[in-house]
């Protein structure tokens, strides 16, 4: 029989909320997404974490039969999945408080003593990735720090008087919409839960006011934190979305003229640069190739074109290569839940003459992306604007997977 180890970070879910707001009728992580609750599809990611870690529910009093129950079966689906081994001998089941904190702490006592490092988390980001997880422990390890994922703020941010009187705009680039999981030492989160003197919104603000730094890394979209029936929707488009398509293509296109002979600019094609060739036009490179590909890309996920990720009058993309555009185009879908599984492209053209530079170039696509990109080069007979030399084309098609499926694809 094998032997699970003792494991040294533990996982506090806080599910004991009411969820007033939320107004299903049931305390929030009880309410079904689909054939299951908010609870159980919490368990999945962190069942499912390369990192084994204790895991303390925190549940409204008298539904700990139900949370074990919830739990339970969480585990054997992902043991099931192949993900990982059944991890329910290292769930807890206490009953929380009348207020968040007061549930924290109650969680924080039933942590093993082998525990060194402590995540909490809120049941109801039932989507939160795996991945986020492994990071904030192994951030928490490396810096000693207390960390929180977070995203930028996005929306123009404005003071607002208790009259409803406008006032200034916040500087949106110093603001952080902050996620869970928050991870933290032990000793330290101990230490600052036992000399609190008032209530905070989350742990990190605990934290930081009994005099501990906090550090921030990158959260994630699917993070979101149901509150409202609107949340609850988005969260179960989401979750149907996963279960009924593992997979999707996309196809997109790229133009681009030659610029005026004697330019001093650079033909950049498939990623690589050609020297002593006619460049093309564009606020960027003018890489058709690579365009393509992010339009396939963004076009195969639902998630607009290349024009709405980088607008073409934006200074960052003045002059950028293929490394900005795949390496945030390749971010963005894995935001959303989705991993590239391959991608073809084809270039129409008189020159250059692509055939010995095929291979480098899918290499390097292949590299920006994490995944086989495949060029080809083709003429069209001197019909058209490529046929005549007066510019470049190039046409993509790319498949994605979801990232939750991405063992399934080879």
């Amino acid at each position: 029989m094998t032997v699970t180890p003792v494991p040294d970070a533990a996982i506090i879910v806080v599910a004991a909320g009411s969820g007033m707001r939320l107004g299903a009728g049931a305390p929030k992580a009880f309410v079904g997404l689909d054939a299951h609750t908010v609870l159980w599809h919490s368990l999945l990611p962190i069942f499912g974490a390369r990192r084994a870690a204790q895991v303390v529910l925190v549940v409204p009093p008298g539904l700990e039969g139900n949370a074990q129950t919830e739990a339970m079966d969480a585990a054997a689906t992902v043991a099931r999945r192949g993900e990982a081994s059944d991890r329910f001998e290292l769930v807890s089941v206490v009953a929380g408080g009348a207020t968040r904190q007061a549930s924290v702490a109650a969680g924080l006592r039933a942590v093993w003593p082998s525990v060194a490092t402590v995540l909490v988390h809120d049941a109801a980001r039932s989507l939160t990735p795996s991945e986020m997880f492994d990071r904030v422990i192994e951030e928490v390890e490396r810096t000693g720090s207390a960390v929180i994922p977070g995203l930028p703020v996005v929306d123009t941010v404005k003071r607002v008087a208790a009259s409803g009187a406008v006032g200034d705009t916040v500087d949106r680039d110093t603001l952080l919409a902050v996620q869970t999981p928050q991870g933290f030492r032990r000793d330290v989160l101990d230490a600052a839960y036992a000399s609190a003197t008032g209530e905070f919104t989350d742990d990190a603000a605990l934290v930081a006011a009994a005099g501990h730094p906090v550090r921030a890394l990158d959260g994630h979209a699917h993070a979101f934190k149901i509150t409202t029936p609107a949340d609850l929707e988005r969260a179960k488009t989401i979750v149907s979305g996963k279960a009924q398509l593992a997979m999707r293509v996309g196809i997109g296109t790229d133009v681009h003229a030659y610029a005026e002979e004697g330019s001093a600019r650079t033909l950049w094609l498939a990623g690589l640069e050609w020297p002593g060739e006619r460049a093309l036009e564009g606020h960027s490179d003018g890489d058709v190739a690579v365009h393509a590909i992010v339009d396939a890309l963004l076009s195969a996920a639902d998630l607009g074109d290349i024009g709405g990720l980088f607008g073409v009058d934006d200074p960052a993309v003045e002059g950028a290569h293929a490394d900005v555009f795949l390496t945030r185009t390749r971010q963005v879908l894995a935001d959303a839940g989705w991993v590239v599984g391959n991608v073809s492209v084809q270039i129409q053209a008189r020159r250059p003459r692509f055939s010995v530079r095929r291979l480098e170039a899918q290499a390097a696509l292949s590299e920006l992306l994490g995944a086989p990109v495949t060029v080809s080069a083709t003429t069209t007979d001197g019909l058209g604007f490529t046929g005549r030399g007066e510019g470049i084309a190039a046409m993509a098609t790319a498949l994605i997977v979801r990232a939750s499926d991405r063992s399934a694809f080879p």
